[in-house]
């Protein structure tokens, strides 16, 4: 037993099992650290009765959601029905596998092994699964979650869950091009798709990637708010225009379901831009956060750091959600491809020029496409004479020609 948990596959399993359990704990406080932030942005207490500091609220909410009458309306489709949120949680559930998060465990530091084990005999990766296309995995996974979110509105039989599983379907897909090509970015500067070794340079170097391209982080920082359905991107569960969106007709743990998914999707999604752009477990002038660093006490190190730099970035997704106002669905879907997608395509084409001429590792160089980028296109958006308004034009017209008709016949509206 003591070979087969310190080997890679048997220590992989215990450590998937291990942050499986962890990430579920951590959506349960994610809805209280949602609703204490909520509270403390309106200026009130938030949940405070549950247990001291209202800690044992999310035992409350998991128990209600267990009590809840389980109910199925008649005009569904079963089978996809109940499908749809075991599929959404299923892939939220398993797109952390590849994820580097703490570098490499030297067997013999663990003290409870004794002598069993010469320095450096056996070093173990702290990732679940190592892949060489680690990258494409993750966008693989990622946008396979549209999948659930459709067959929730389809299978409902109800016009506004359709109406907000399409919504939710066309953003998640406008959102993937510029996601991807922000990722397309990094890994053309770094020249790999593994996760691992994306991190390790950054690491060894001490030069995250957020200081060679700043706007890349904060594209893919955005479409990773809206392919979670965050505000201001959740049009799919506009309450005031859908109802509940695609989840109108779930209930209990079906609906919970698709509630702990979002809040997986976007502790996953934290821990990608962390590797990505902001060093995962690095911290500059600590000898333990180093790549070379294997002992038992650096993994946990480099552990509590990971964890540190995905809570800050659940704090600010949270912070965005109660502090700006959602957008409509038009000007939505016009960030995305009037905005971000050509933003995004100028600068994999500028890091790919970059690439050709060996200065995809320069920060001044990076920085200088960066900002190109970024005023060209503030240029182009100076110089468009098309007004910005949530009407289009023809809709214009015809106000302007049902005002006219009004007053010519008299025909005027009371109150």
């Amino acid at each position: 037993m003591r070979d087969f948990f310190t080997s890679q596959f048997g220590f992989s399993l215990l450590l998937a099992l291990v942050v499986y359990g962890t990430i579920q704990g951590a959506v349960a406080y994610c809805i209280l650290l949602e609703r204490k932030i909520a509270a403390w942005t309106q200026d009130r207490y938030g949940p405070n009765r549950a247990g001291p500091l209202g800690l044992f609220q999310p035992f409350a909410d998991g128990l209600k959601f267990l009590f809840k009458e389980d109910y199925i309306p008649g005009h569904v489709d079963r089978v996809l029905f109940v499908l749809a949120p075991g599929l959404v949680f299923l892939i939220a559930g398993i797109a952390f596998l590849v994820i580097p998060w703490g570098g490499r465990l030297d067997v013999s530091t663990l003290p409870w092994l004794g002598d069993a084990y010469k320095p450096g005999e056996r070093v173990l990766d702290v990732q679940v699964v190592s892949l060489n296309v680690g990258l494409l995995y993750i966008l693989a996974v990622m946008s396979l979650s549209v999948y659930g979110v459709v067959l929730g509105g389809w299978s409902s039989n109800n016009k506004y869950s359709f109406y907000g599983a399409m919504r939710a379907c066309a953003q998640m897909l406008a959102y993937e091009i510029p996601m991807g090509l922000a990722i397309l970015v990094v890994a053309l500067t770094m020249g790999s798709l593994r996760l691992e070794e994306i991190l390790a340079d950054q690491a060894s170097t001490g030069v995250w990637n957020v200081f060679r391209h700043p706007l890349a982080a904060l594209i893919l920082f955005i479409t990773a708010l809206a392919e979670a359905n965050r505000a201001p991107f959740d049009l799919a569960e506009a309450e005031q225009e859908l109802v509940g969106g695609y989840h109108t007709e779930y209930g209990a743990l079906k609906f919970g379901l698709f509630f702990l998914a979002e809040y997986a999707s976007m502790i996953t999604t934290s821990a990608l831009i962390v590797v990505l752009f902001f060093g995962g477990w690095h911290v500059w002038f600590l000898g333990l956060l180093t790549p070379q660093a294997a002992s038992a006490g650096a993994v946990l190190a480099k552990l509590l750091v990971f964890g540190g730099k995905v809570a800050v970035m659940i704090f600010v997704y949270m912070w965005i959600r109660w502090s700006l106002p959602r957008f409509r669905f038009d000007q939505l879907m016009r960030l995305a491809w009037k905005s971000l997608v050509p933003l995004s395509l100028g600068l994999f084409v500028s890091a790919a020029g970059l690439l050709y001429f060996g200065w995809h590792r320069s920060i001044p160089a990076c920085l200088a496409t960066n900002t190109t980028v970024l005023v060209g296109a503030l240029i182009v958006a100076a110089r468009s004479k098309a007004p910005i308004t949530g009407r289009q034009a023809n809709l214009l017209r015809e106000g302007l020609q049902d005002e006219h008709r009004s007053k010519s016949t008299g025909a005027y509206s009371v109150g």
